[in-house]
């Protein structure tokens, strides 16, 4: 998936078509849809018998980028490629055709499409909507997996689903997590008896990002001088439930890595917390670090539950780069990362701040309970977008979300200008938990 690409919206003065280049070994095809609406990939493969598949975003930028392009013959030329075409193309006189990756964008007339096929290759969001199931999560998430299953939920959800059950050492972490009396005296003795726990906070607490001064000699010292409690229980948590499901091979192309965009949002979504007016209203620092760590994972439990059609789904990011996540593994899967993945934390009994902000992280106008933490999460999530560290699409970040959390645009512009100056140091740390 192409990051850095912006929410494509219509000016109003013509109307606006995105072009979308697609290849097999037969060749290339040029598909031209209304701006907004989400590219279906199916429909084009039943309308033209070709298995035809979105060119990579990095791909589409050099592609898109030739200087060519800016001129009428190269434009033609772009045009003359075979042409499959939404069935309204045709009924305006004018179009604006406009790239999102590169951001190439030109005026056409209708005479200039003529030769293009039309095919229902589109749907708009509401379209997407209307056939999603209805009911509260567990109906949905139900309905999804029988969808593409024989499973059927009727026990524990990590029973039916074939999901692996927490350690021993897991649900004993969960346990302190949920006691607000724990500290790292309950915590120190669960560590030590974990050979594999113990290693990775040894291998933190050693880590440059946390630069600890002296040499780090057992996991007292690892926990009690450098990381802290908070800081362990949140890095056990967030990693060991990570490693429960694998990474998954097939995701979009050119997305950023599962770890490094976790540890960056968990990084920045603390900095945003604890930079915010003390009150009894502010989110605690170590449940939006855990929160922020474990935003993504339902990402991992799609690929898990849907391993045949995650690959689809992945093809389906690539081509709707404008398009919000939740809509396109609407339309896929008929559910999202952030249902599921906060259906299952819940499951695990995550303290409920955890499992709301990550079901809900992308509604900032949110105002039920633990809002708080919701708009931290959705405020890091797309001011990491905007530095290609986290996926989906360009967003603005509403200007009464800053005055909501008490916070001043300059003041976080340098909070990320300082996060970024850690970045080799963090990707030190993301290698220790899985990925580079």
């Amino acid at each position: 998936m192409s990051v850095g690409v912006r929410v494509l919206e219509n000016s109003g003065e013509l109307p606006q078509y995105r072009l979308v280049l697609l290849h097999d070994a037969a060749g290339k095809v040029l598909a031209l849809l209304p701006a907004t609406s989400l590219l279906n990939l199916v429909a084009i493969w039943k309308e033209t018998g070709r298995q035809l598949q979105p060119i990579r975003g990095e791909d589409a930028v050099r592609y898109f980028s030739q200087d060519a392009l800016k001129y009428p013959e190269g434009q033609a030329k772009l045009l003359s490629l075979k042409l499959l075409l939404s069935p309204d193309a045709q009924q305006h006189p004018q179009l604006e055709l406009v790239e999102p990756h590169s951001g190439l964008s030109f005026n056409v007339i209708a005479e200039q499409l003529k030769a293009g096929k039309n095919c229902n290759l589109a749907l708009t969001a509401e379209e997407i909507s209307a056939v999603q199931p209805s009911g509260d999560d567990v109906t949905v998430i139900t309905k999804a997996v029988e969808r593409f299953t024989a499973l059927r939920v009727k026990q524990r959800l990590e029973d039916t689903l074939g999901l692996p059950s927490l350690s021993p050492t897991l649900k004993k972490i969960v346990e302190l997590r949920s006691d607000p009396e724990a500290g790292v005296n309950d915590l120190v003795p669960v560590v030590r008896i974990d050979p594999s726990l113990s290693a990775q906070v040894m291998s933190w607490a050693a880590s440059p990002y946390y630069a600890a001064p002296g040499h780090v000699s057992s996991i007292d010292d690892a926990v009690i001088r450098v990381l802290g409690f908070d800081l362990v229980i949140n890095m056990a948590l967030g990693t060991a439930m990570g490693k429960m499901l694998k990474v998954p091979e097939e995701g979009p192309r050119g997305g950023t890595p599962y770890w490094l965009q976790c540890v960056y949002n968990a990084a920045l979504a603390e900095k945003l917390c604890r930079a915010m007016p003390e009150s009894e209203e502010r989110p605690l620092p170590g449940l939006v670090y855990l929160a922020a760590l474990l935003h993504n994972f339902g990402y991992l439990v799609l690929a898990h539950l849907f391993p045949p059609h995650f690959a689809l789904l992945s093809r389906y990011i690539e081509a709707n780069p404008h398009f919000p996540l939740d809509s396109v593994e609407q339309q896929v899967l008929s559910v999202t990362r952030e249902q599921i993945g906060s259906w299952l934390l819940s499951s695990w009994d995550l303290p409920e701040e955890v499992s709301t902000a990550i079901r809900h992280q992308n509604e900032p106008d949110y105002s039920g309970a633990h809002s708080g933490y919701i708009k931290v999460l959705y405020m890091a999530n797309r001011l990491l977008r905007q530095q290609k560290l986290s996926d989906g699409p360009l967003e603005e970040i509403p200007s009464e979300l800053y005055a909501e959390l008490g916070l001043r645009e300059e003041d976080v512009a340098k909070m990320v200008r300082s996060l970024m100056q850690n970045d080799e140091d963090i990707r030190e740390l993301t290698a220790l938990l899985g990925d580079a």
